[in-house]
């Protein structure tokens, strides 16, 4: 975001008004034109940001993006912008202290979906019109002239679109360049626990969506209970000194063959999306999905019952595939429910009031005492045993496609009943918390 009123200086306009003279193919080596490197030192010199040498690849990016003249091709020379146009959106971007990223994640397999806004996300379709305003087409265009943004086949699809703003606090050639920038001394082979593998703004948004019952609403349990696939996240970052990401290609989302009647006695074939269809009662339940919602489970978030990973382990869940999907249900209920004192008793509050008790019977019980129904226990010890069954080498045969039902829905109904609780008491201690819902397990369990 530039300053009001700000403008070029005269050193950067004639700098460019040189550069957008240049006939194509333009040099071999631009960063070696005169009138780039008297650009580059314009923005050395006027613009705090610019970084001791000033920007360099990250200027060459830039210029690309607003269309110089001699790196367009003949069917995108139309796409190139007027210099002193020019001028003023690299003026904006070199003052600019944030930018804007829109991430864009299909939903691939939905079927019909009402729109949903929640926090700084939402799930819509968009028609090709909108889709082109918000990837920039012509700017990926100038960067990419043998790719499209195919957004007539992608306005087929639902979309989750969530909206950050981020400080720019690095100087551009930082920004385009990041691993040149990166600390070498730093361990590169380290593993971060708790990626998982989209922008965590998406992943806020996947962990707010996923509390809603998909299992209960899907027609195809038997196929999935998740009713939509994020196969990738595109991001739009609207800082013009980063190079976008080629665009996607609609190949990579779920397409069949539908054949209709053509009205005079022939056919006629397209490719549609496939879609996973859900109850009807979805469309009116997914209403209270919404920014009241939201602001609810951001608040449990900050509480000390989501200390532990809990939102990673249920996302983790949904972009997993296989076993790997399974355990990290098991997981979900183990970070929510689960302490250090349930294997080392040292760390118990005393009086412990369920000595001997295994860890197991342990959390088995406080999934009775918080969801309120003795079921669950039977529930959790048939995964459970799978998943130890897993771990620990024994034979066992396939997971049923009811148990993988089973393990999704008790992990979200877990994580739900957390955040409703953040709602009706004050939560001083977790380990007070879970003791107490331990307590009336047990007590739910003796009396049935």
């Amino acid at each position: 975001m530039g300053e009001l009123g700000s403008q070029p200086s005269e050193e950067m306009m004639a700098a460019l008004s040189e550069l957008w003279r240049v006939h194509p193919p333009g040099p071999d080596n631009i960063l070696a034109h005169p009138a780039f490197v008297q650009l580059r030192e314009a923005c050395r010199v006027d613009y705090p940001s610019a970084g001791r040498k000033g920007p360099n690849i990250a200027l060459a990016t830039a210029l690309r993006a607003l269309g110089l003249p001699c790196y367009l091709q003949k069917k995108t020379v139309h796409l190139g912008l007027p210099v002193e146009q020019a001028a003023t959106k690299l003026d904006a971007a070199m003052r600019a202290t944030h930018a804007t990223l829109i991430h864009l994640a299909p939903l691939d397999l939905a079927a019909e979906l009402p729109h949903l806004s929640f926090g700084s996300a939402r799930v819509c379709r968009l028609d090709a019109t909108e889709l082109l305003e918000i990837v920039d087409a012509c700017r990926l265009k100038r960067l990419y002239p043998q790719h499209d943004f195919d957004a007539e086949h992608f306005s087929q699809f639902h979309w989750l679109i969530v909206q950050e703003t981020i400080a720019l606090e690095q100087e551009p050639e930082a920004r385009s360049i990041p691993f040149l920038f990166a600390d070498l001394s730093q361990d590169l082979g380290r593993i971060e626990p708790h990626e998982v593998g989209v922008p965590s703004a998406v992943e806020d948004a996947l962990f707010f969506l996923l509390l809603a019952p998909w299992e209960s609403w899907s027609t195809m349990l038997e196929v999935d209970w998740r009713s939509f696939r994020i196969p990738w996240v595109y991001t739009v970052n609207t800082d013009i000194f980063v190079r976008p990401s080629a665009p996607p290609l609609p190949g990579t989302l779920s397409w069949e063959p539908r054949i209709y009647d053509d009205g005079y006695g022939g056919t006629y074939e397209e490719e549609r999306p496939v879609e996973m269809p859900l109850e009807d009662c979805a469309e009116a339940e997914l209403a209270v999905w919404n920014d009241n919602l939201s602001a609810i489970v951001e608040a449990a978030k900050r509480s000390v019952l989501f200390e532990t990973p809990i939102e990673h382990f249920l996302v983790r869940a949904f972009l997993a595939a296989g076993v790997d999907e399974f355990l990290a249900h098991i997981t979900t209920i183990e970070a929510g429910l689960g302490l250090r004192a349930d294997y080392q008793k040292r760390f118990r509050i005393q009086p412990d009031r369920h000595k001997g008790m295994r860890a197991t019977d342990r959390m088995r019980s406080r999934i009775v005492g918080l969801l309120g129904d003795g079921k669950y226990a039977g529930q959790f010890e048939r995964v459970f045993d799978l998943r130890s069954a897993f771990l620990h080498g024994r034979n066992m045969a396939a997971i049923s496609s009811e148990e993988r039902v089973i393990a999704r829905s008790l992990a979200r109904k877990v994580v739900k009943a957390l955040v409703d609780a953040t709602q009706t008491e004050v939560i001083a201690s977790r380990e007070d918390f879970l003791d107490n819902i331990l307590d009336q397990g047990v007590h739910n369990l003796q009396g049935s």
